[in-house]
C-alpha cells in the first residue's frame, strides 16, 4: 500500500470573490508602500491572514493500493490461419507472450480467440478488441497485441486504443497463392441465348518460376454435369460465354487446377446460380377435323403471352366435295415445307390434336418430326377416336417415338381420371389430386369432373401417369433420345376447363407436362438436388424406382459424409445435414451428382491469403507500436514511458500505466479561519498604533 499527499482548497466565497479580493489586497498594500507608510507590512500580514481564512486549505493523505496493469491478446485462429504452418507458429507466438507478460511485475494478460464469424463476415479482429477494452479500465490498459496474418476484415471498427498496438504476423515470405475471382455474373438469362460471365485468375505472393507460367487449367460444368476444360491466362479479366441448357436454377461450376506449393486451394472455385428463363415457348399446334377441344387447346395456349403458337388445321379436307372451283377458294396455302423441314427445331414443343394422316403431311415430314424429337424435341400428342383408326399418325413413322400402340378400341363411358401409383411418383401427376375438391358423399377417387371417351392404347414403354375406366391407360410419358414424348389418350381434357361437374386441373396438367418436356430440371424423375438455408443442407432425390442409396456429401475440406434419406412421399425421399463450413459441398448417389454451395463457394477467410501488415499499417503508427514477422523470431517484451516508440529490433513495448485504487482518504483542516480573521484584525490595529506613534 503507498500513499498520496496534497493540498485541498475549500474557499469560503467563490473563487472570483478571492481572486477580485486578492487583486485588491495587493493594490492597497502597494499604495502603502508607496506613501511610506511604516506600517505596510503589517498591513499586508493583516490581507494575507484574511486570504488564507477565505481559501480554508486543508491537508489530504490518501492511502492507495496499487493496480496491476494489463496486456490485451487478440489470437486469431480463423480458417485462413490453419494454412501451412500458421497455427505452429500463433502457438509459439501465444506462448512467449504469455510468458513474457507473467515474468513482469504487476502485469496481467487478458487473450480472446477470434474465430470465424457467422455470415462470412470474416475476421473481425478490431471488435473482438473493442470488446475487451469495453470490460477493462481504459486506465489500466498497457497495450495490446494480435497474433494474426494481418487480413482484418473490419479495420473501420478499430478502437481507440490509449497504449500501443503490435501486430505479430504468421506466414512465409515465400508464400503464393492462386485465386479464382468471378468479377461479374448475371442473376438470370434467357435459355438457349449466350450470356457472359467475367473470370479472373490472379497469383498473389512470392510464385515460383516453374509455375509462373502466365497460364492455367479451367473447368467449367453445370448442374455437376461433365467439366469442360479450358487452359486461359492469368492475371487477365476472362470473357466466358455461356448458354444455359434449361430454365430454372443452373447452378454453374467453375474450377482452376491447383498448383503444387500454393497455399491452399479453397479459393480456387467459384459457384454461380444462374436462373433460366425462357423468352417464348414456341409451340406448333397441328389440329386434325374440328372438335369442342379444338378451340380450348387454342385458347389455353394463346391465353399465356410467354407462348408463341403456329396453329396447323385442315379447314378444307381433300375428300370434301361441294362443287366451289379451287380458283374461287379464299384459303391461304400453309407453309407445311418451311415448318416441318426447314423450321421445325426452332418449336419447344408440338401438338398433334386429333389429327390422322390425309395426304396433306407427306411421310418425310412425319420422319422428320421422329429425328427432331430423337435431337432433343418434345411431342404432345392428343389422341381421339382417329388414333384407333387405320389412317391412325400411329401407321406413320410417329410409331419410332409413341409409347402405346392402339387396339383399334374406342370406350364411351363416363369416368374419373386417376393418378395411378407410378404417377403418384411422377413429377407431371404428384400431387395433382390435391388440387381436387374432396369427392362427393359415397364416391371414390378425386372429385373432378368426368369424361367421357377414352382410345384404348396398350403400352409399350414409358410410364402410364394417369388412367381412365378399369385402369385403361390416360396418358403415357416417355423419353426418346434426348427428347420427350406424352400421349393422352383421350380428346376430353376440355370438359375440365369448360368446368363440367367442377372441372379440373387441365392447365396446371398442361404447365407440368410443358416444363417436363423442357427438361425443367424441378420435373425430372430421376434427380438429386439441394437447397441451403444458413449451414443447414436438405436433399431431395425423387425416384420412379425403389428406396435409392444413401447420398455421399463431400466436404469443401474433402471429408467424405453419408447422409441417409427417409421417404417423404410417394418417388420423394429426402435428407438433411448440417455444413461445418461455408464452401462448394458435393453429392453424388449412384450415377448422379449435384452441387449446393453454403455462402461463396471460396470464404471471405480465403479471398486474399498472403500474410500483410498492410492493412493494419496506420492504427498500429497511431498508437507507436510495431508490426514483427514471426518467421524471423520471436520478439521481446520490455516496458517503456508512455510517449516513447513502443518497437524496436527484436523487440515490442508496453506502457505502465501506474493505475491504483485509493482505499482510504485522511483531511487535516490547515487552518482555523476565525483564529486568522482575528489574527487579521490584530495585524491592522498594530499597524495603525505603529503608524499613530509616528
Amino acid at each position: 500500500m503507498s500513499g498520496g499527499s496534497q493540498i485541498l482548497f475549500d474557499p469560503l466565497l467563490p473563487w472570483v470573490a478571492v481572486w477580485v479580493a486578492a487583486a485588491l489586497a495587493v493594490a492597497l498594500v502597494a499604495l502603502a508602500v508607496w506613501r511610506g507608510l511604516r506600517g505596510w507590512w503589517l498591513r499586508a500580514l493583516a490581507v494575507l491572514a484574511l486570504l488564507v481564512a477565505i481559501a480554508n486549505p486543508s491537508w489530504q493523505e490518501e492511502d492507495r493500493d496499487p493496480l496491476s496493469d494489463i496486456v490485451l491478446l487478440v489470437v486469431d485462429r480463423t480458417a485462413s490461419q490453419g494454412m501451412s504452418d500458421r497455427a505452429d507458429q500463433t502457438d509459439a507466438a501465444v506462448d512467449r507472450i504469455t510468458a513474457a507478460v507473467e515474468a513482469l511485475p504487476d502485469t496481467e494478460l487478458r487473450t480472446v480467440t477470434l474465430r470465424d464469424a457467422a455470415d462470412n463476415a470474416g475476421t473481425l479482429a478490431m471488435a473482438a478488441l473493442a470488446e475487451m477494452m469495453a470490460e477493462e479500465p481504459r486506465g489500466r490498459i498497457a497495450g495490446a497485441i494480435l497474433v494474426s496474418d494481418g487480413i482484418v476484415h473490419d479495420i473501420e471498427h478499430a478502437p481507440d486504443l490509449p497504449a500501443p498496438l503490435h501486430l505479430l504476423m504468421t506466414g512465409r515470405e515465400t508464400d503464393w497463392d492462386r485465386r479464382l475471382l468471378v468479377k461479374s455474373a448475371p442473376t438470370f438469362a434467357i435459355v438457349g441465348e449466350e450470356v457472359v460471365l467475367t473470370l479472373r485468375i490472379e497469383d498473389d505472393g512470392a510464385v515460383p518460376e516453374e509455375v509462373a507460367s502466365g497460364r492455367a487449367r479451367i473447368e467449367i460444368a453445370i448442374d455437376g454435369g461433365e467439366p469442360m476444360p479450358f487452359d486461359v491466362p492469368v492475371g487477365r479479366d476472362l470473357e466466358l460465354p455461356l448458354t444455359l441448357p434449361h430454365g430454372g436454377m443452373n447452378v454453374v461450376q467453375i474450377e482452376v487446377a491447383g498448383a503444387e506449393g500454393e497455399l491452399t486451394d479453397r479459393n480456387n472455385a467459384a459457384v454461380v446460380q444462374i436462373n433460366g428463363v425462357r423468352d417464348r415457348l414456341r409451340v406448333l399446334l397441328v389440329s386434325g377435323e374440328p372438335h369442342a377441344g379444338e378451340r380450348t387447346w387454342r385458347n389455353l395456349l394463346k391465353s399465356d403471352s410467354a407462348v408463341d403458337l403456329v396453329h396447323f388445321t385442315i379447314l378444307r379436307p381433300p375428300e370434301k366435295q361441294d362443287g366451289v372451283p379451287v380458283t374461287e377458294l379464299s384459303l391461304i396455302a400453309f407453309p407445311t415445307r418451311e415448318l416441318f423441314l426447314e423450321k421445325v427445331d426452332e418449336f419447344d414443343l408440338i401438338v398433334f390434336d386429333r389429327y390422322r394422316r390425309r395426304g396433306i403431311l407427306p411421310m418425310i415430314y412425319l420422319d422428320n418430326v421422329v429425328s427432331y424429337v430423337e435431337r432433343g424435341g418434345a411431342v404432345l400428342m392428343a389422341a381421339g377416336p382417329e388414333f384407333a383408326a387405320a389412317d391412325s399418325l400411329y401407321r406413320s413413322p410417329l410409331s419410332e417415338i409413341l409409347p402405346a400402340a392402339p387396339s383399334a378400341r374406342v370406350i364411351e363411358q363416363g369416368y374419373t381420371p386417376r393418378v395411378t401409383d407410378v404417377g403418384h411418383k411422377h413429377p407431371v401427376t404428384e400431387g395433382l389430386e390435391a388440387l381436387a375438391p374432396p369427392p362427393a358423399d359415397g364416391e371414390d377417387g378425386p372429385g373432378w369432373g368426368r369424361w367421357f371417351r377414352l382410345t384404348d392404347v396398350v403400352p409399350e414403354r414409358g410410364q402410364v401417369v394417369m388412367s381412365g375406366p378399369e385402369e385403361r391407360p390416360l396418358l403415357v410419358l416417355d423419353r426418346v433420345g434426348e427428347g420427350r414424348v406424352a400421349l393422352l389418350a383421350s380428346d376430353h381434357a376440355w370438359l375440365w376447363s369448360r368446368g363440367f361437374e367442377g372441372g379440373g386441373p387441365q392447365l396446371e396438367l398442361l404447365r407440368r407436362l410443358a416444363h417436363w418436356m423442357m427438361k425443367e430440371p424441378e420435373l425430372e424423375e430421376e434427380a438429386l438436388t439441394a437447397t441451403a438455408e444458413g449451414l443447414e443442407v436438405t436433399i431431395v432425390r425423387r425416384t420412379l424406382g425403389d428406396a435409392p442409396e444413401p447420398v455421399d456429401v463431400t466436404a469443401p475440406d474433402g471429408s467424405v459424409v453419408t447422409v441417409p434419406l427417409e421417404e417423404e412421399s410417394p418417388g420423394r425421399f429426402v435428407g438433411t445435414f448440417t455444413g461445418g463450413e461455408t464452401g462448394l459441398y458435393r453429392l453424388a448417389e449412384g450415377d448422379l451428382t449435384a452441387v449446393v454451395a453454403l455462402g461463396p463457394a471460396a470464404p471471405r477467410e480465403f479471398e486474399e491469403t498472403i500474410a500483410t501488415d498492410d492493412i493494419l499499417a496506420d492504427s498500429i503508427a497511431a498508437h507507436g507500436g510495431g508490426a514483427m514477422e514471426i518467421e524471423d523470431g520471436l520478439p521481446t517484451l520490455r516496458q517503456v514511458r508512455e510517449g516513447r516508440t513502443a518497437a524496436g529490433r527484436g523487440w515490442i513495448g508496453i506502457t505502465p500505466r501506474g493505475a491504483y485504487r485509493t482505499a482510504d482518504v485522511t483531511v487535516i483542516p490547515l487552518v482555523a479561519p476565525l483564529l486568522f480573521l482575528l489574527m487579521a484584525i490584530a495585524l491592522t490595529v498594530g499597524a495603525w498604533l505603529h503608524e499613530g506613534r509616528r
